[in-house]
């Protein structure tokens, strides 16, 4: 942005970069933001969190159903997931979850988390993850090129960026309406904030 009486250097055109949201925006639900449950709900959940990460993938695979049927299908409580890659190959994964798309999003985000054991270990990781991704309709050319897109990566930095503002530097990280929740957390923890909140 030019603010001086100089005309600006000729050069080539400055990009327009939206600026970083402030801490309190980023508690709140992002217009990029994929959101399970009722956007409306009274309480909001939001998880950073990696896709390569072992903690992350028992909160998935373990705590989130339970969570799911007593307060996000009730419309209690909302959940909001954002991407806190730790490693590159974790942010090769996010990326392709974006490409799936809002109504596939958490579909792909869970079928990602439950093969972790296998995929995250194998000797070419995305390779491995594309396989039981066909079952989400995802082939070898749409993760190809899902890759190649760059605006996903960019959406995938974007939460990143979000997260390091809020002070997330491990995962999972939760914050449930603004507070600020590290490490992993139980099915039995979340039900007693949960049912504080909802008194």
């Amino acid at each position: 942005v030019y603010f001086g009486t100089r005309p600006p250097a000729a050069g080539p055109t400055p990009v327009a970069v939206a600026a970083a949201p402030d801490k309190t925006a980023l508690l709140a639900v992002l217009p990029t933001d994929h959101v399970l449950g009722d956007p409306k709900a009274p309480i909001t959940l939001i998880e950073y969190a990696s896709l390569t990460c072992p903690h992350c993938a028992h909160f998935s695979v373990a705590v989130l159903p339970e969570l799911k049927k007593k307060w996000i299908d009730t419309g209690k409580v909302k959940l909001i997931y954002r991407d806190f890659p730790l490693d590159q190959v974790a942010a090769k994964a996010a990326q392709i979850a974006e490409c799936a798309g809002n109504e596939r999003y958490f579909g792909v985000t869970d079928l990602i988390f439950r093969g972790q054991p296998q995929w995250a270990a194998s000797q070419d990781p995305i390779a491995e993850l594309g396989k039981p991704l066909r079952i989400a309709g995802m082939g070898e050319n749409e993760i190809k090129a899902c890759l190649a897109n760059e605006a996903k990566a960019n959406e995938v930095i974007a939460d990143y960026r979000g997260g390091e503002t809020l002070g997330v530097n491990s995962t999972p990280t939760l914050f449930i309406n603004g507070q600020l929740y590290k490490g992993p957390r139980s099915v039995e923890d979340l039900d007693k904030t949960f049912g504080d909140l909802a008194k």
